[in-house]
């Protein structure tokens, strides 16, 4: 498994907390408890842009206004159209 360099909550400075509050606030509130959390409960894909808090809040963020209940998708077809995705990179999560 790679490592990587991660900022934890309680050493992030105003950036980042920012970035991972805000992009957390886009999510629907199925993806409020991390799958995989790190020891502060970020989630660990997420904390792993925590280096770059403009990228990571970007990354994040388009996920969550995708998901958002305000589009004309119900939750269940965009949950298959991120399976369909998701299968077609191989992505196992």
């Amino acid at each position: 498994m790679t490592w990587i360099k991660t900022i934890p909550l309680s050493q992030a400075n105003d950036a980042l907390r920012h970035a991972l509050e805000n992009q957390r606030a886009l999510y629907p509130k199925e993806y409020g408890q991390p799958v995989h959390p790190t020891d502060d409960g970020t989630a660990g894909i997420v904390a792993s842009h925590s280096l770059i808090p403009d990228a990571l809040f970007h990354a994040f963020a388009t996920f969550g206004t995708l998901m958002s209940p305000d589009l004309p998708l119900s939750r269940r077809q965009h949950e298959m159209i991120t399976t369909v995705v998701s299968v077609t990179n191989r992505c196992f999560y």
